[in-house]
């Protein structure tokens, strides 16, 4: 009988799954061309979009496979733009982060750029495109695009382990956007989440549940080396990330 269930209980989670991904197909190529033919209208008009398209997603999530979140520390966002350092885990950060942070820029991959319609679309959004093969230049790059970014009052969102890391790993934290906060004097905000315990890199099932997000306060970056910068926003997040395991375990220990 348990054995049943069990098997039920799988099947329910992959039928719900591909129900989600059928329309997330659906609404990654509906928004990507509307993105695409929008060129003629300013950046600011264009963040409509991409915040239709994140309420979409996450309200489908929450419909097809009971995929919520609890978000904790909103208060702590500056009034000013800044440098974000977000844990990354999973798809899901980066269709949400832009529902309570405004205008933004993301350091991306070259590569990115490079696939039809989707990588057109994320040039639409003015990234940050890097050669991560470049070493200095890629940094100076970062440095320089940057600063120009920030200036104009946009975000920048940066993912200093550089890739997608397992739930319950740590990757290793990348200096470039330490460089960036150190050489500009912006603030950084950490934010930390368990995205990857329900919507797992590289896998198809979405899992029901509630992901825990946490924003930090902000990282005063003057007068501060990058080394020390770093420090502070990897020690904060992964103290925090610690913190959401033991509130899960807690709760379903």
């Amino acid at each position: 009988m348990n054995e049943d269930k069990l098997q039920a209980g799988t099947v329910s989670l992959y039928l719900r799954s591909l129900i989600f991904w059928i329309v997330f197909a659906f609404l990654i190529v509906t928004f990507t061309t509307l993105l695409v033919l929008s060129f003629p209208f300013p950046l600011e008009k264009r963040f409509v979009l991409t915040r239709a398209w994140s309420r979409s997603v996450l309200w489908w999530l929450k419909v097809t496979c009971n995929l919520r979140y609890e978000i904790k520390g909103t208060e702590n966002i500056p009034d000013t733009p800044g440098i974000i350092f977000s844990k990354h885990q999973s798809t899901w950060e980066t269709t949400s982060l832009n529902l309570w942070f405004a205008a933004q820029s993301w350091v991306v991959k070259r590569e990115l750029l490079w696939v039809p319609v989707f990588g057109w679309a994320v040039y639409m959004m003015d990234p940050i495109a890097l050669n991560r093969g470049a070493g200095k230049q890629a940094v100076d790059q970062l440095v320089r695009q940057g600063r120009e970014r920030l200036e104009k009052g946009r975000w920048i969102i940066v993912f200093p382990e550089g890739t997608r890391i397992a739930s319950g790993k740590t990757g290793r934290y990348r200096i470039g956007g330490a460089i960036l906060a150190e050489r500009t004097g912006y603030s950084v905000t950490p934010i930390a989440h368990n995205a990857g315990e329900y919507w797992p890199r590289r896998k198809f099932i979405k899992h029901p549940g509630v992901i825990q997000i946490r924003i930090g306060p902000s990282i005063e970056t003057k007068n501060k080396s990058a080394q020390q910068i770093l420090a502070e926003a990897k020690q904060w997040i992964e103290t925090e990330m610690a913190a959401i395991t033991t509130l899960k375990d807690h709760q379903y220990g």
